[in-house]
């Protein structure tokens, strides 16, 4: 086995061709242009007095101060400079006053929560992905401008960074006796408890990567998502909307919310399946959600989602600048800081508005010349009056992965090359590439020279297939998290940053347990609707054991508490479901109230306790539900990414 060059041993340091790149990117950009930072600290009324966030044990869900060693610094060799300028901007927090009657608290967590005085209190908006910083920060402002009481709830969109921290400013009860309106986009419900639960457990490792959940933070290890900071770690609830905004996309829908006129506009299928903006006349102000940001945004995120469209997008954006472009004169968001002046924020508009426009029919019109998706992401570049925007710049999305978003919304995965259609597996394709290269040490000598020379893409292309076909190959995996290092130290994007050096920590050190969110929380279990709660069973089914066994049986399930009844039908390895239906000729029929199945979902009882408790009753084959139950299957969060 091939030990690692002196050089290779000290990766973690940026390589004189990462210096060399980050040194690059300050010739490239108005760095000298602050204007970023007057808008970012514009209005501060007053800073955090407690940096940690704890949740009812102690524990520490959310660091505010943990972005500190950003302020006042120059860029460290080991990070791209305008990513570091955007993490300074990001670790900005506490109270600000964004116009008259309009507050917001940033650096709170990952997202914005905003605030809008009304006649009888405080409209909150987007309350925060957990209970514990919505809770702190609500007390914030409390404490500095007014205390009263929420008097409504505006969910801009059906991401939980955006709903999961309502119960840490209002109860359940206190909307009930107090009528308080829960306003959402058409589809939110649906999309909020859902959109975690089907793929939610890959999509949950991969959002470790993504927002670096597991890594330091510091110069060589996080320093943002470029959306914002990271994400919280608390308690994640959701309360179910008392007020529905229902129309046609961009209609203006005019509205009186706790005596302040509003015009909501829905946005669906952009940046969220179910989102709204909405205009406050009275101040000549857009709350412009997640659709106009100081970055530029996913068409596709890396955590994993469906594709976003954007057409779409750009088209939203037209109509907020036709509706009320004329007027406005305060824009402030979901994420990031507000910008004020009519003049300055048509002009951020319009180039928000012009990336989108610009990346979707670019990769059309290169497609439609014959370009594949990975030689449309490698050619295709913004101009330079939309690249030079910092507000434009790749720090959540990029140029590259959002490229490859609207080939995959048209085209599929699919190049139209026959030497695509059909390859080997990463393991099988691993092993036949290194017996190509003449086995893995003269692989590594090759790949050693390409680091040294800073070739790292091909570098992690050709190593990764030596670690699929040779897991146990502690130098190739050495090597490789050196060169995914530099490669994070060299990038712009904050996931892409995340993404390197969590595969690189992973390589070194296995799969390990981070802070994070867990969508998996009481609340979204027990808020299912279910015909979701069906679909994720199905999903565990394990099917080739069913298909094997030749398992064909029917289930009646009766909850009473709920007063729903439905049936299971498992045959062909597959789960079809009837709602409001039983069947005379079922194996069994099995009562158990919702309660007790959502106690059981959360791992707070299993169903054999459930059964001697009495709290599950089954007449017929009791044997035909416990077969059922023993091909359901479990997912493990710390499956491997970076090895087989």
């Amino acid at each position: 086995m091939l030990t690692l060059s002196a050089g290779a041993a000290h990766a973690q340091d940026a390589s004189t061709h990462t210096a060399e790149a980050n040194r690059a990117v300050l010739d490239v950009l108005p760095f000298e242009d602050r204007t970023d930072f007057e808008n970012a600290e514009r209005g501060l009324i007053a800073k955090p007095d407690n940096k940690t966030i704890t949740n009812a044990e102690g524990d520490v869900v959310y660091d505010i101060g943990a972005f500190d060693f950003l302020a006042g610094t120059e860029a460290p060799a080991t990070a791209n400079p305008s990513l570091w300028r955007q993490g300074q901007l990001n670790r900005i927090s506490g109270l600000f006053k964004v116009t008259d009657g309009i507050y917001q608290v940033r650096g709170y967590d990952l997202s914005v929560m905003s605030f809008i005085r009304g006649e009888n209190g405080w409209i909150v908006i987007d309350p925060l992905i957990s209970t514990e910083p919505a809770r702190a920060g609500f007390e914030l402002l409390k404490q500095h401008v007014a205390d009263l009481p929420v008097s409504a709830v505006i969910f801009t969109h059906s991401h939980a960074d955006h709903f999961g921290g309502v119960k840490g400013i209002i109860s359940k009860e206190e909307v009930q006796e107090r009528d308080v309106p829960i306003i959402a986009p058409e589809g939110f419900y649906d999309a909020a408890v859902g959109e975690n639960l089907i793929a939610g457990n890959a999509m949950s490792r991969r959002a470790s990567y993504m927002f670096g959940n597991l890594l330091p933070k510091g110069p060589k290890g996080s320093i943002g998502a470029g959306l914002g900071n990271t994400t919280s770690a608390g308690t994640i609830t959701i309360l179910e909307p008392t007020r529905v905004i229902s129309g046609p996309p961009a209609e203006p829908i005019e509205t009186s919310v706790d005596g302040v006129e509003m015009t909501f506009l829905n946005t669906p299928g952009a940046e969220a399946p179910a989102e709204l903006m909405f205009y406050l006349p009275e101040s000549n102000a857009m709350m412009q959600a997640e659709e106009i940001n100081h970055v530029m945004h996913n068409l596709y995120t890396l955590r994993g989602a469906k594709v976003r469209s954007g057409d779409l997008w750009a088209k939203y954006i037209h109509e907020v600048i036709k509706q009320f472009g004329d007027e406005v004169e305060t824009s402030f968001g979901s994420h990031h800081w507000p910008v004020w002046g009519n003049a300055a924020i048509n002009e951020f508009w319009r180039k928000q508005r012009d990336t989108y426009r610009y990346l979707h029919d670019e990769v059309l019109r290169l497609a439609n010349k014959g370009q594949t998706m990975d030689e449309i992401a490698e050619n295709i570049e913004l101009p330079e009056s939309l690249a030079s925007e910092f507000a434009n710049r790749g720090y959540y999305g990029s140029v590259s992965h959002n490229a490859k978003a609207q080939y995959q919304l048209y085209f599929g995965w699919f190049s139209g090359n026959p030497a695509e259609l059909n390859p080997l597996p990463p393991v099988e394709e691993g092993e036949k590439f290194v017996e190509y290269a003449g086995g893995a040490e003269e692989l590594i000598r090759k790949a050693r020279a390409d680091y040294e020379a800073g070739e790292y893409r091909w570098a992690a292309t050709a190593l990764n297939h030596l670690v699929f076909a040779q897991p146990d190959n502690e130098t190739a995996k050495e090597l490789l998290a050196d060169v995914l290092t530099q490669m994070g130290y060299q990038s712009e994007n904050g996931p892409w940053r995340n993404f390197y050096l969590t595969g690189a920590k992973e390589l070194r050190n296995g799969v390990a347990a981070g802070m994070m969110p867990n969508t998996r929380s009481t609340d979204i279990i027990r808020s299912l609707p279910i015909d979701k709660y069906l679909d994720y069973l199905a999903v565990r089914l394990d099917h080739p054991k069913a298909a094997k066994a030749n398992v064909d049986l029917d289930l009646n399930i009766v909850m009473p508490d709920v007063d729903t009844r439905f049936t299971l039908d498992v045959a062909n390895g597959v789960l079809n479901y009837d709602i409001g239906k039983q069947d005379d000729d079922a194996d069994a029929t099995v009562t158990i109230d919702r309660a007790v199945l959502d106690a059981i979902n959360l791992k707070q009882r299993t169903f054999p306790e459930a059964m001697k408790a009495g709290d599950i009753e089954i007449e017929g084959d009791q044997e035909a539900f416990m077969s059922f139950l023993g091909l359901l299957d479990s997912f493990d969060f710390g499956f491997n990414i970076v090895t087989p």
